[in-house]
C-alpha cells in the first residue's frame, strides 16, 4: 500500500509540474520589460520620481528653447 501511495504521489507531482508549465509563462522566454511590468504599481515613490523627472525635462526644454530664441 505504501508503494502505491508513493507511486501515485510521484505521478500527481509530475502532473502538477506539467500543468504549471502549461499555464505559467516561462520568465526566461519573456522580454525584460514584461518581466518587470507592474513592479511599481501603487508605489508613491515611483510616481513622485516620474513627476519630478517630467518637471526636470520640461524645465530643460524651456531653457533650450529660450537659448535658441536669443
Amino acid at each position: 500500500m505504501q508503494e502505491q501511495l508513493e507511486e501515485r504521489l510521484t505521478l500527481l507531482e509530475a502532473e502538477v509540474d506539467r500543468l504549471k508549465r502549461k499555464i505559467e509563462p516561462n520568465l526566461a522566454d519573456l522580454p525584460w520589460w514584461e518581466k518587470i511590468a507592474g513592479t511599481f504599481v501603487e508605489n508613491s515613490a515611483y510616481d513622485e520620481a516620474m513627476k519630478l523627472g517630467h518637471e526636470y525635462r520640461e524645465s530643460d526644454r524651456t531653457t533650450a528653447v529660450d537659448a535658441i530664441d536669443e
